[in-house]
Parts: C-alpha cells; sequence; structure tokens
C-alpha cells in the first residue's frame, strides 16, 4: 500500500516546515495546494521537495478534492499544515503500508494550545479519520467539510496520536474562531435557520458552561478558561451575524 499525503495551505510559513519533516520517510507522496499565500509558505515547500500547485479558492471540500485528484498513489493521508505526526503514529503509519489493506483509517488528534496541551475542553479525544482511498471525495459546503463514507465501512483506529499545532495567541483563536463563525452563519441563513432575540447570549452563556465545567475545561488551567471564553464570545458572534444576514436578504 503507498500513500499521498495532501495538505492544503494559505500562508502557513510558521507551520508547514514542521509538518512536513514528520512526514518524511513515513508517505511515498506529498503533495499541496495552494491558495495564494504571500509568506514563505512556497519557498519551504519547495526547499523540501514537494509536489506544488497554486488553485484559487475552491472552499474546504472542493478544494481538497481538486488536490486528492492530483495523488499519484491510491490511499490519501489527510493533514493541516498545522499538524505534524506524532512518532508513534509515524511508525504506525510505516508498519501499515507492509501490512495493511486498502481501507479507512482514523486517529486522534492532541492540540497544542498556545504552548499547553489540550486533554479536556472537549478538544480531546478528536477523533479523525484521515486515511482513507483516493475514490472517497470530501462534500460539505462553506465550512465544516466530511468524508463522504459508505455507511457501513469499517474504520480502523491508530493508535499514535496527530498534535495539532493549534494556535500561537488568543487574538489568533479569536480571530479564526470569528471567520468560521461567519461561514457557518452563512451556511445557516442559506439553510433557512431561525433564530430568536436572546439566541446570541444563551448560546454564548451554553458554550462556555458546557466547555469549561461539563467537558472540564477547568483542567486545562488558564488554558481551558481562555478556550472555554474565545469560543463563547465567538458563538455569540455567530447567532448576532445570522441575524443581522437574515434581516438584509
Amino acid at each position: 500500500m503507498k500513500i499521498t499525503a495532501a495538505i492544503i495551505t494559505f500562508n502557513e510559513e510558521h507551520n508547514i516546515r514542521r509538518c512536513l519533516e514528520s512526514l518524511e520517510n513515513v508517505v511515498d507522496e506529498i503533495i499541496i495546494m495552494d491558495s495564494g499565500s504571500t509568506d514563505a509558505t512556497e519557498a519551504i515547500c519547495k526547499q523540501k521537495g514537494v509536489v506544488f500547485y497554486r488553485q484559487d479558492w475552491l472552499g474546504y471540500a472542493q478544494q481538497k478534492n481538486a488536490l486528492n485528484e492530483k495523488a499519484s498513489y491510491e490511499m490519501i493521508f489527510s493533514i493541516d499544515a498545522d499538524e505534524a505526526l506524532s512518532p508513534e503514529l509515524a511508525s504506525e503509519i510505516i508498519e501499515l503500508k507492509s501490512n495493511a489493506q486498502v481501507g479507512y483509517y482514523s486517529l486522534n488528534r492532541l492540540t497544542n494550545y498556545c504552548g499547553s496541551w489540550i486533554y479536556h475542553s472537549g478538544w480531546f479525544p478528536d477523533i479523525k479519520v484521515r486515511l482513507f482511498p483516493k475514490t472517497t471525495l470530501w462534500t460539505g459546503e462553506l465550512v465544516h467539510e466530511q468524508l463522504a463514507m459508505e455507511k457501513g465501512q469499517p474504520i480502523q483506529q491508530l493508535k499514535g496520536l496527530l498534535h495539532h499545532y493549534s494556535y500561537y495567541s488568543h487574538e489568533q483563536h479569536r480571530k479564526r474562531a470569528d471567520h468560521y463563525s461567519t461561514l457557518t452563519a452563512k451556511k445557516y441563513v442559506l439553510e433557512g435557520r431561525a433564530t430568536f432575540l436572546g439566541q446570541p447570549a444563551i448560546s454564548a452563556m451554553a458554550r462556555f458552561l458546557s466547555m469549561y465545567v461539563l467537558k472540564l475545561g477547568f483542567m486545562d488551567g488558564m488554558a481551558g478558561f481562555h478556550i472555554a471564553r474565545i469560543s463563547a464570545a465567538s458563538n455569540y458572534f455567530k447567532y448576532k451575524e445570522v441575524q443581522r444576514l437574515t434581516r438584509e436578504k
């Protein structure tokens, strides 16, 4: 079994080298689809000798599908630029190539948030199917893409962790969270979802309590507090945006 690692990028100079180095001597090919980076992303990728493509942004699912079509091998390992294989996961994938069959494989992602590993807050465990046949498509409009797998397909869980280096500052977290909230708000409006007057505030409070209390975010220390705080604020923004966009229709 041979594996192509597929990565979509945009201004990932702070992450991409770590990601690529974790894949070296593990996968059989690395391909990248960049949507117009203006930093050193392209230079780093070319220095590492990967196959580099440019494509205007099509949306998460469409961008990944366009890249996967260019893969040379039967299995895709989908990895984000801010992720990296743990040594255990790298060894496991190498072993799979010799002994396993084409199919679906999931893994557990562990997130590093501003220098702290997060084991609660609803962020761990974080099971994702990331190794799959090239013929499998991503689906989803605007945000929250997912693999279109046939029902009943067996999924084998890998033991090694995928390290996710999510945010380096609280400002970066808030900016990206609001970006996803904007995309989700547009999706909700297209779907015709209704909101009520107090929903932004109620939703924000519920999100904070869920992450910080019910999902034990307090056990992640101050990092857990900031994750819950920013997630709550972004949830408030999401529903305010839904209400604004609905009024403007």
